[in-house]
């Protein structure tokens, strides 16, 4: 994603928006549920992440995912890393926060 937000801050600042803004979607386009994420984390850290499974509460929106269409085609941009990849990168950087505030 952070290779998203720089591509975009590019865009931005050569004037290539043809408005006051501009919103784009990034991810990889498909859905992944939260035992997905869940089971991801435990798998790429080797952390375990304690919860229950529960029934939906009311509200709770079935699925959704983003279109990353508009970012793909106006960006060039796509989602390059896996989602194990992602949240083990995301956690070594939790980690590493936490051991600078250690020191």
């Amino acid at each position: 994603m952070a290779k998203a937000h720089v591509v975009a801050i590019e865009r931005l600042l050569q004037n290539k928006n043809t408005s006051n803004y501009e919103y784009f979607n990034v991810g990889t386009g498909s859905g992944v549920s939260v035992l997905e994420i869940i089971e991801s984390f435990e798998r790429s850290t080797g952390e375990k992440v304690p919860h229950k499974i529960v029934g939906r509460r009311a509200g709770d929106i079935e699925q959704i995912y983003a279109d990353t269409s508009y970012s793909n085609r106006e960006l060039g941009w796509k989602s390059e890393k896996s989602l194990d990849e992602t949240l083990l990168s995301a956690w070594n950087w939790q980690v590493s926060i936490m051991t600078q505030e250690e020191k």
